[in-house]
């Protein structure tokens, strides 16, 4: 069982930045693919971005591309997403998953995530 918590979220004024952290539990982390996906309120989760089990590899959805960036540190059992140049369109709750299966490149699909955080809230203000 792999448990992990985000933080980081928080308001921000648009064209700011916030930096989100996913720590996760269990000595496998290094073997699975993680990712971020966020929720707008009344709408389903969606995808954001993900990173492959060794960092080699990066997928973004098209709206944040060039704005964040996923990485992450094994050693410390983390996940991290830069945001910059927020728009009031990013504020969702965001949520850090794992997979897994240690695919070579991440999924992008929600049902392909064994483990979820709770979530931290992200505000960006007009």
């Amino acid at each position: 069982q792999v448990q992990m918590a985000e933080s980081g979220g928080g308001l921000v004024q648009a064209g700011g930045s916030l930096r989100l952290s996913c720590a996760a539990s269990g000595r496998t982390f290094s073997r699975y693919s993680m990712a971020w996906f966020r929720q707008h309120p009344g709408k389903e989760r969606e995808f954001v971005a993900a990173i492959s089990w060794s960092g080699g590899v990066t997928r973004y959805t098209d709206s944040v591309k060039g704005r964040f960036t996923i990485s992450r540190d094994n050693a410390k059992n983390s996940v991290y997403l830069q945001m910059n140049s927020l728009t009031p369109e990013d504020t969702a709750v965001y949520y850090c998953a794992a997979d897994r299966s240690s695919s070579y490149t991440p999924s992008q699909s929600r049902s392909d995530y064994d483990y979820w955080g709770q979530g931290t809230q992200v505000t960006v203000s007009s």
